[in-house]
């Protein structure tokens, strides 16, 4: 069984080398939409994301971000937040996952690579990409996504991650 879809899922992988080339506002504006297309806990929808594309900005957080060094290549940065008061419990970190993980199989149906950081729960990150961002109180930065179109010369190719010792049918 194969389509597009599939396809897409499967030959996504993390890209950390990308090209000298911009990624379009149109572009970053469909990733976005792309994300806000995932499930969330009783539909509430309790994410923001900050669309970075500013060269010193994406430079500055390289530099304070210790996992996320590729930013000081790639043209562009989504910073996936959310509003825990929006929502019950700790559920907003699964709806970011969700639209996180869309983010990213959209990049990968368009072309591009992408790396996603996590930023929460460690307080330093999160807290240092909030201030930097102007992000307001109640309001966490999740995850830190580099995007751009991948560098072939890096070699970074999918990988095959079917485990079938990991799948178990009726019960373990």
């Amino acid at each position: 069984m194969d389509n597009e879809t599939l396809k897409t899922i499967r030959t996504r992988r993390t890209v950390r080398h990308f090209l000298n080339e911009p990624v379009s506002a149109e572009t970053l504006e469909t990733l976005c939409r792309s994300a806000m297309c995932a499930p969330s806990a009783c539909n509430k929808q309790m994410w923001q994301f900050v669309v970075v594309t500013e060269r010193a900005d994406l430079d500055a957080m390289a530099a304070f971000l210790p996992s996320a060094k590729m930013l000081a290549q790639a043209p562009a940065a989504i910073v996936v937040c959310g509003e825990p008061a929006e929502t019950f419990g700790f559920y907003w970190q699964q709806d970011c996952a969700a639209a996180t993980q869309n983010l990213l199989l959209a990049a990968q149906s368009l072309g591009l690579g992408a790396c996603w950081c996590g930023l929460f729960p460690r307080e330093e990150p999160a807290e240092a990409t909030a201030k930097f961002l102007g992000i307001p109180d109640g309001v966490i930065p999740m995850a830190v996504l580099a995007i751009g179109h991948p560098d072939p010369a890096a070699g970074e190719k999918p990988k095959d991650k079917w485990k079938p010792q990991k799948v178990h049918f009726g019960k373990w």
